[in-house]
């Protein structure tokens, strides 16, 4: 691959960080705003985004964004991610709309797209339950058809944005007798509809993203089903695929180790040669991540496929870099990162350590991650 942007990619990465610096709301970098501020702000965001057709910018232009290549999307995450620009991180966009687009009916896109590609609906995703976590094929959650509706029942967890997503895309099991990939089903559901229970899971760094969310007796008209009943499965698997260069998590540990290298420059010029070390290690760690990131972006503009190998490498490294660096920063730091006062030039870290933690979990688990790069990826046997 060419590790070099050409001409048109360059305009674009400088046209995305024109539009960072200058047509923002006022007050978007401000983390420190209420719930309801923060995510007024991310509204806004997203309304200025789609009025370039930005928001859901690989779809086609019919429905609603620009039709844009595997790299011009990695440029814009990237630019998106390392300033930490809100309302960027859109679960409709990335699986939602491109399985609506394969599998659902006309009416569904027309119904469902627009609305996603212009910022009105925000979704959540409703797969993983406290069983069915690494084996997602085993939920339990039932769909059971009655009449002209699906009565659901069950519990989903680890829901993100589920506290104030509008809709919600629902993997559940609509035949219990068959094999466990085989009975599942996808669904469309408003997430206001009754029957609904949303419950807040405060994670180790005391925020409030994901959340458990009950079923009981939820009423789901069967026209909200996408796809074939009973084939849920490929839904699930082929919406996974859409979103698989890890440039995100790239760009954030960048931007960490830029901040954290600044820091020290000013603040502390004199340190242990051997964090020094560290932060070379951590330095050539990001740099490595940013190249398979692209390497993946610019395969899959090739072939119209993202290589299932390398992006699991680059979710399992990029997940274990980013606990790495948070460490790392904590060592900088001393006592005065463990202390964490609001505020302080550690906190950022100590609140990235906490919440690094989950990186080698959400999405599924590094050992999950090494099992598919060994038998998939390499192939080698499962035992």
């Amino acid at each position: 691959m060419n590790f070099h942007l050409n001409p048109e990619q360059a305009a674009f990465q400088a046209e995305v960080i024109d539009f960072i610096e200058h047509s923002l709301p006022a007050g978007w970098n401000d983390e420190h705003g209420t719930f309801a501020e923060r995510l007024a702000v991310e509204r806004e965001v997203m309304t200025r985004l789609a009025a370039r057709h930005w928001l859901a910018l690989p779809w086609p232009k019919e429905y609603g964004g620009l039709g844009a290549s595997p790299m011009q999307q990695l440029i814009f995450n990237e630019q998106m991610a390392y300033h930490r620009v809100p309302g960027t991180v859109n679960m409709g966009v990335a699986w939602v709309g491109p399985v609506v687009m394969l599998y659902g009916r006309d009416d569904q896109k027309q119904q469902y797209l627009s609305r996603i590609a212009d910022g009105t609906d925000l979704w959540c995703t409703l797969y993983s339950e406290p069983g069915a976590g690494s084996d997602l094929a085993a939920m339990q959650t039932r769909a059971v058809r009655d009449g002209d509706d699906y009565i659901i029942n069950g519990q989903k967890i680890w829901t993100s944005f589920g506290h104030y997503a509008d809709w919600g895309w629902l993997a559940a099991r609509t035949d219990p007798d068959v094999p466990k990939h085989k009975g599942i089903s996808t669904f469309a559901i408003k997430m206001d509809t009754p029957g609904i229970t949303v419950r807040p899971l405060i994670n180790m760094a005391g925020s409030h993203e994901f959340n458990e969310i009950f079923f009981e007796d939820v009423r789901v008209p069967a026209a909200n089903l996408v796809g074939e009943e009973n084939r849920g499965w490929y839904n699930v698997a082929v919406g996974l695929d859409f979103e698989r260069s890890s440039i995100g998590a790239t760009s954030g540990s960048r931007r960490h180790v830029d901040e954290l290298v600044a820091y020290l420059r000013t603040q502390k010029p004199r340190i242990d040669p051997a964090i020094k070390h560290r932060l070379v290690d951590e330095a050539i760690g990001v740099a490595l991540l940013r190249n398979m990131a692209y390497y993946i972006a610019s395969q899959q503009e090739k072939t119209g496929i993202a290589p299932t190998r390398e992006s699991q490498m680059a979710k399992l490294f990029g997940a274990e870099l980013q606990q790495r660096i948070a460490a790392t920063a904590l060592q900088v730091f001393g006592m005065e990162g463990q202390a964490a006062r609001p505020g302080s030039a550690s906190s950022d870290y100590q609140y990235s350590l906490l919440r690094s933690v989950a990186n080698t979990i959400e999405g599924g688990t590094s050992e999950i991650q090494r099992a598919v790069i060994a038998t998939r990826g390499l192939g080698l046997p499962r035992e």
